[in-house]
C-alpha cells in the first residue's frame, strides 16, 4: 500500500518521535510511505525545545500568527497536490495540527481516504496554554478538519470522549496511543551498569526524561530528597533539559542537595533507553487529561517501576499497585508518600517493574502493531469505497 503522509511538524521533540516510528513502522510492514512536511535539518534530541517554529510562535503577535497558520494550508495543499500526482498514493495520513486544512481539501478533490492522528484538541490547549486571537475561528475550522476525515485516531479514550462531544460520529474514530520501537530496547546495560556509567552506583534513582517545564514539579521531588537524602540514599535523575533547569539547580543547591541531582542536558533519542536504565523508580509527573505521554510507554518498556497521577488517560494503560504507583495529583503530600512507599519497600518496587514490561504485550503497544492497524483501516475505507460504487453501479444500471 503507498502511503501519502502528511504533517506541518518542524520540531524535534516527541512529536517527531511519533512521525518517525510511524513512519518506520509502516514501511517495515512493507507499505510505501511518502512524507509530505517542512523540511528540517539536524538530529533528533531528547528534552530539547521546539526549533524554528516554536521560535517565529513566540516572535509573532497571535493575531498575525494564527491567520499565517491557516494561510499556511495553501501552501501545503499545493505541496500535497504536487505529491499526489506524483506518488499516487492510496490514502492520506495526517498529524493534526490547527488551522491546517491542506488533508481534508486533498481528500475530496482527489476522493483519497484521509486517516486523522489526532494527539491534543489544538484549539482548546492552545486557549488554556498561550491564548488563541481568534477562538472561535479555531474551534470552527478544528471541527470541520474533525468531521471530514474519514477515520480520527486520538491517543486517549478520553480525547475521543471530547471528540463525541464536539459531533464528531464515534463510529469514525479508533483510539490509538502511543509507542515503543521494541528495537531500542533489544541491548541494554543492566540497572547496576548504567548507574556505574552515570557515577550513581549504591543510589536509588529517581529518574525523569522530557523537556523539563514548571507544571512538572521536579522542585517536590528535589525537596522530597533533601528529606530522604540520608536515610535512602535517593538521587534524582533527569535525561532532558528544559527552562525550569536553572530554577531546579538553583532551588537543589540552596536546600544543599546538588549532588543529589543530575540533569543530562539534550541527548540524542537512541541513547535515553540506556540512560533510563538507571532508574529504580521512574516519574510520570502531572499532565493535561487527555494525554498519551510518550515516556510513559518507555518506561513500561524498560520495566521500571512508575509512579503516576491518578487520572483516567493513565487508567487506559496502567493498573494502581500491579504495573504502576498512582497517585492522587490533588493531594500535596500524594507523590511524596508514594515515593516513600518505592524507596522503602524493595519488593514492591521490584514486583511493579516486573509487571511493567507485560503491559506493552498485552496491549499490543509497538509501532509495527500500529501501523499494521492504520494500513487495515485504509484497506477497510477503500473496500467500503468500492462496495458503495458497484451498489451504485448496479441501481444505475
Amino acid at each position: 500500500m503507498k502511503i501519502l503522509y502528511h504533517h506541518r511538524t518542524a520540531s524535534r521533540d516527541g512529536q517527531s518521535t511519533h512521525i518517525e516510528e510511524m513512519i518506520g513502522g509502516l514501511r517495515a510492514n512493507g507499505h510505501i510511505v511518502l512524507e509530505c512536511a517542512p523540511s528540517t535539518n539536524g538530529h533528533q534530541l531528547s528534552g530539547a525545545s521546539a526549533g524554528w517554529v516554536g521560535r517565529l510562535k513566540a516572535f509573532l503577535p497571535k493575531l498575525v500568527y494564527e491567520p499565517a497558520e491557516l494561510a499556511y494550508s495553501l501552501f501545503a495543499y499545493r505541496r500535497l497536490c504536487r505529491n499526489i500526482h506524483e506518488f499516487h498514493p492510496d490514502g492520506i495520513y495526517e498529524r493534526y495540527n490547527l488551522f491546517l486544512l491542506a488533508g481534508v481539501w486533498a481528500k475530496k478533490r482527489y476522493g483519497l481516504p484521509l486517516i486523522l492522528e489526532v494527539n491534543a484538541p489544538m484549539a482548546i490547549e492552545r486557549r488554556q496554554y498561550g491564548g488563541l486571537a481568534w477562538p472561535s475561528l479555531a474551534d470552527r475550522v478544528e471541527r470541520y478538519v474533525w468531521k471530514n476525515a474519514d477515520v480520527i485516531l486520538p491517543v486517549t479514550q478520553v480525547l475521543a470522549d471530547l471528540m463525541v462531544s464536539k459531533g464528531v460520529d464515534p463510529a469514525r474514530i479508533r483510539v490509538i496511543p502511543n509507542a515503543i520501537n521494541e528495537k531500542h530496547y533489544a541491548t541494554l546495560p543492566s540497572c547496576s551498569e548504567a548507574k556505574a556509567a552515570l557515577g550513581l552506583t549504591g543510589r536509588v534513582v529517581v529518574g525523569f526524561t522530557g523537556f523539563v517545564r514548571e507544571w512538572d514539579r521536579l522542585d517536590r521531588i528535589v525537596k522530597w530528597i533533601a528529606h530522604r537524602a540520608v536515610d535512602r540514599n535517593v538521587h534524582l535523575l533527569v535525561i532532558g533539559d528544559g527552562p525550569a533547569r536553572s530554577g531546579i539547580e538553583a532551588f537543589a543547591a540552596s536546600l544543599g542537595v546538588s549532588d543529589r541531582l543530575t540533569f543530562t542536558g539534550v541527548v540524542n533519542r537512541e541513547q535515553v533507553p540506556a540512560l533510563s536504565m538507571a532508574f529504580d523508580i521512574a516519574l510520570q509527573t502531572a499532565l493535561v487529561p487527555y494525554a498519551s505521554p510518550l515516556c510513559l510507554f518507555e518506561y513500561l518498556a524498560l520495566s521500571k517501576a512508575i509512579v503516576a497521577p491518578d487520572q483516567p488517560n493513565h487508567h487506559e494503560v496502567l493498573t494502581h499497585a500491579v504495573n504502576a504507583m498512582l497517585y492522587d495529583p490533588q493531594d500535596p503530600a500524594g507523590i511524596e508518600q508514594t515515593l516513600d512507599a518505592l524507596s522503602l519497600d524493595v519488593d514492591l518496587r521490584e514486583r511493579i517493574a516486573a509487571s511493567a514490561r507485560a503491559v506493552i504485550t498485552c496491549k499490543q503497544l509497538t509501532w509495527p502493531q500500529h501501523a499494521e492497524k492504520v494500513a487495515a483501516l485504509f484497506s477497510d475505507i477503500n473496500k467500503a469505497s468500492c462496495a458503495n460504487i458497484g451498489q451504485y453501479d448496479s441501481v444505475g444500471a
